[in-house]
């Protein structure tokens, strides 16, 4: 499955319109920590196959989150009020992506979009506006072009954010190094636009998290919290996101800090079991869209992480789905999901 197809996974509008009321919180509840649907992939894709409905918000209040991402149209009739019912009863805060505008005849349905949102009690908007630039792009010149329609876009949506007070958080997605983002938000000086902070995606782009977190964190607003692995393969490394604490990550110090800036940050879970990625960090392929004079990436932090991997290696074996069963991927899946949670309520205060 792509990612676009794990967002999509977030059951029928409907839904929300049919919503029971709970007397009280859930007991145990957290309130920080959430569940992203790029994170649930298998759990929906066996509801599918058994023809039956998903609904991502109930799955994550069943699972004790207070936060919820989905990915729905909240302008049909009724539906953002619905949705309001629901996870104001479940006593969650939710994050909502919507479509962005591409051009100027795409901000009235964006308008239209984000005041729906508002209306249906979203906390902030979310988007991942690349793919992996190490794969998508034959040349430099192509990731220029891109860069600049990303912000083509955001410049038109600001003033539709700010009209409406709703914030944006931008995912790091494996499309620009910290340095690039964090310039790129310096340049908006925006309240309403801010980064969506995923805790491992940077290493692809050979960045110690570390200095991930210290670039991009002033912009932050919410988060998609997960720990890494990686192994060293032929052509560089691999990345797998792995249950919270058995990475190599520094998890309770990176939810320290981003806490420290908002003790109400939302942490969504994004605990994907897939087959790990390659980072071919040794072809020419990986390299043709970085350049010293526009996007830089110094050999001492190639060497920082090759030293990361060379360090860390994986407690367990790496995750690996392919040639399984869709029961096999759903039970590993919930295997992983269940040990992050334990270990968030273990050991972090969400």
């Amino acid at each position: 499955m792509t990612r676009r197809q794990m967002l999509q996974a977030t059951g029928a509008a409907a839904a929300w319109l049919s919503v029971e009321p709970v007397s009280a919180q859930v007991m145990g509840q957290f309130h920080n920590l959430g569940g992203a649907p790029a994170g649930f992939p298998m759990a929906s894709k066996a509801a599918r196959q058994g023809n039956q409905p998903f609904d991502f918000v109930e799955h994550c209040h069943n699972l004790g989150f207070g936060v919820v991402e989905t990915r729905l149209d909240l302008t049909p009739p009724n539906v953002a009020k619905g949705f309001r019912k629901k996870i104001e009863a479940y006593h969650m805060r939710a994050i909502n992506d919507i479509p962005l505008p591409r051009d100027e005849s795409g901000v009235a349905a964006f308008d239209a979009a984000v005041q729906a949102a508002k209306e249906a009690g979203i906390r902030s908007l979310h988007t991942a506006m690349t793919q992996r630039r190490y794969e998508q792009f034959d040349n430099l010149e192509a990731f220029k072009k891109d860069f600049e329609r990303c912000q083509k876009t955001i410049a038109l949506a600001e003033p539709v954010l700010r009209k409406h007070k709703l914030p944006l958080g931008i995912e790091n997605h494996k499309g620009w190094r910290a340095a690039e983002q964090a310039a790129w938000m310096k340049r908006i000086g925006s309240e309403w636009v801010g980064v969506h902070f995923d805790f491992g995606n940077n290493v692809s782009l050979c960045e110690d998290p570390s200095e991930t977190l210290r670039m991009l964190q002033p912009y932050t607003i919410s988060c998609h919290i997960k720990d890494m692995a990686v192994e060293p393969y032929e052509d560089g490394f691999l990345l797998s996101e792995v249950p919270l604490g058995e990475g190599f990550l520094d998890i309770k110090g990176m939810v320290a800090s981003l806490k420290k800036k908002d003790p109400n940050m939302p942490f969504d879970l994004e605990m994907i079991t897939r087959d790990p990625l390659k980072i071919p960090v040794f072809t020419d392929k990986y390299w043709v869209t970085f350049d010293d004079s526009y996007s830089p990436l110094p050999g001492r932090d190639l060497a920082k992480v090759l030293e990361i991997v060379r360090k860390n290696r994986p407690k367990n074996p790496l995750p690996h789905t392919t040639g399984m069963s869709i029961e096999e991927q759903v039970k590993l899946e919930e295997h992983n999901v269940s040990n992050s949670i334990n270990y968030a309520r273990q050991y972090l205060d969400l």
